[in-house]
């Protein structure tokens, strides 16, 4: 069933509590789906940088090869939130500068120096580029994949398209008021000395509003989108799993399985077997709690599972639990 979901998706969003293995999931579900002649984009929106530690493989903001079995590729994204900020900042200091009188380029810099550090500064940048690379993952590849970040900063993330998309809208409404009085000063025989300037203003608020729309719109298409849950069979990720599970289908956002990670076997002695029931309790909790999704078991795997091959023993997991 979850291997299904990687065929039917052009977007898969993998996320949970913090710990319990999304990484190794969102490069499993990738690698499981290369193997059968596709190309996956792997990109993490999590600061912590797991994505290149679990390959054993330097990843960057810009694509690069992780894998590619047979016909098919797997190919990684760690979104660098500071290099991302700085980026952002950049081009709009570029735009500031083109828009502004020279005069007023000091103070434009300083007010952008001081909202480097500002409450949704970083958050917005993120969203930029999460609506660039599903742009280029869409036009690319076969499937995109989000390793996302813990719980609550992933919800955040979610919901901000829908957010910036309205902050814009009313930006353009507050343009159209403004050229609206530009034009009657020139039917009255004034000058409209910021016709260029607004008409780029304008250019750039459409171009965002537009991104913003079609990443929201994606996110919210069941057909195209769907939301990996991962977990372990403890309390404390559970009850934050069906919390996670709650907030998403309020935002729209499809579930299409949830996985708990790392069950323990019953056939290895008396402490495991013991855990094993404790666990047992827990998924039997999700399952009542959530009949109508999908749940996908994955064994506790032996040895050090990183680099290639240690993902390629995950993607065996979720292709067995996925029969």
């Amino acid at each position: 069933m979850l291997l299904s979901l990687t065929r039917r998706r052009r977007v898969l969003f993998v996320g949970g509590k913090g710990g319990v293995g999304k990484t190794s999931v969102a490069s499993a579900l990738a690698l499981a789906h290369a193997r059968e002649g596709a190309r996956v984009l792997v990109v993490s929106t999590d600061p912590a940088h797991n994505l290149g530690h679990l390959w054993d493989l330097p990843v960057r903001d810009d694509a690069t090869r992780l894998a590619s079995p047979g016909t098919g590729l797997v190919d990684g994204i760690e979104i660098d939130p500071e290099s991302v900020v700085s980026t952002h900042l950049k081009a709009v200091r570029e735009t500031m500068h083109r828009m502004l009188p020279d005069r007023l380029w000091p103070a434009a810099d300083r007010h952008l120096e001081l909202a480097r550090e500002a409450p949704g500064t970083h958050e917005s940048a993120i969203v930029d580029r999460v609506a660039e690379t599903l742009a280029l993952g869409l036009a690319d590849y076969d499937l995109v994949v989000y390793d996302t970040a813990p719980s609550g900063h992933t919800l955040r993330l979610l919901a901000m398209p829908e957010h910036l998309t309205g902050w814009t809208e009313s930006l353009l409404a507050s343009r159209d008021r403004a050229e609206k009085f530009a034009a009657a000063i020139q039917g009255l025989g004034g000058k409209d000395r910021g016709a260029d300037r607004d008409a780029e203003l304008r250019r750039v608020l459409v171009r965002r509003r537009e991104r913003f729309a079609t990443l929201r719109d994606t996110i919210r298409d069941p057909g195209l989108t769907s939301f990996v849950v991962v977990t372990t069979a403890e309390r404390l990720p559970v009850l934050e799993s069906l919390a996670l599970h709650e907030q998403l289908v309020k935002l729209g956002i499809d579930v299409g399985s949830v996985v708990v990670n790392r069950r323990s076997p019953a056939d290895a002695g008396p402490l495991l077997a013991g855990r094993r029931r404790l666990e047992d309790a827990e998924t039997a909790t999700l399952r009542e709690a959530l009949p109508d999704t999908p749940l996908l078991e994955l064994p506790l795997l032996p040895g050090a599972l990183t680099g290639p091959l240690g993902v390629g023993v995950i993607a065996d997991a979720c292709r067995v639990g996925s029969s």
